[in-house]
């Protein structure tokens, strides 16, 4: 038994100073703890071995731990960042859902818009060529009022209740005796309507209304009118002034060119607006 002992530690020797193991005597002999090992006898080698491996074994089984641990570790981590990768995808899908939502409101709005725009311009469009209708119409309706008036003419500053006991037409007749006695006599003078205008007396105007006279024929008042111009008009002393009788959007539109009928009047020239006049 004692030779089996000794041949078992010499082949154990054998086997620490096996060739493998001459590139590490450098080592080996660097290393005291390993060189102590060499002087043992076998049963303090064979424990130190035993130690050895058990060394061993506690590093391999510690390190194989740890590297559990750490694969357990890295395992987690990857699962934890499969579930946020998962988690991100399903918040990217959710987005892009509310993306492709948006978008199709947005087209949805834009189409709106457009219809509203087209509706506007029509509208527009609508009104400008309602506009110009109305326009149209009130145009036709100053002519039409002018042509009625055409043979008016108005006798301003007679005072109220003048013509109660001759009529109208008699202080007419009797202004035109007084004033062109000459005209009078040239021309067959037809009156065929003569009252005060308007119809109603208005306290707040101070001044009397006018007196609108309407003569058969266009031609007679444009005489009256041209004679008139030549000289002050008075009745029974009083000035008075004889005009066309034209509508209210006429007059407007003449006041607004009585600046300029004032500066060519200043430069020796007789402006007229000759009927049927269209100002614009």
């Amino acid at each position: 038994m004692r030779r089996h002992k000794s041949t078992t530690s010499s082949n154990m020797k054998k086997y620490i100073k096996s060739p493998e193991q001459k590139e590490n005597n450098k080592y080996t002999e660097n290393n005291p703890k390993e060189n102590e090992i060499y002087n043992l006898n076998d049963d303090d080698f064979k424990t130190a071995i035993i130690k050895i491996l058990n060394e061993l074994r506690e590093n391999s089984d510690r390190q194989l731990n740890e590297f559990r641990s750490y694969v357990t570790k890295e395992f987690d981590t990857i699962k934890k960042n499969q579930t946020e990768i998962l988690e991100m995808k399903n918040t990217i899908e959710e987005i892009k859902k509310n993306l492709d939502a948006l978008n199709s409101r947005a087209d949805n709005m834009e189409e709106r818009i457009s219809n509203l725009e087209d509706g506007n311009i029509e509208l527009l469009q609508a009104e400008e060529e309602r506009e110009a209708r109305l326009k149209r119409n009130e145009e036709t309706l100053r002519e039409l009022s002018d042509t009625i008036r055409r043979c008016n003419v108005r006798i301003i500053g007679i005072p109220e209740g003048e013509e109660k006991e001759k009529g109208a037409e008699s202080l007419f007749k009797e202004i035109m005796a007084e004033n062109f006695p000459n005209l009078v006599r040239e021309m067959d003078l037809q009156v065929t309507e003569a009252n005060r205008s308007p119809n109603f007396i208005n306290a707040r105007r101070p001044t009397p209304r006018h007196i609108v006279v309407k003569l058969a024929k266009a031609n007679d008042k444009e005489k009256i009118l041209r004679t008139a111009r030549q000289k002050k008009l008075t009745y029974k002393g009083t000035p008075i002034r004889l005009s066309a009788d034209f509508s209210a959007e006429t007059l407007q539109a003449r006041r607004e060119w009585n600046d300029i009928f004032k500066n060519l009047k200043d430069k020796n020239l007789q402006p007229r607006i000759l009927y049927p006049a269209k100002i614009s």
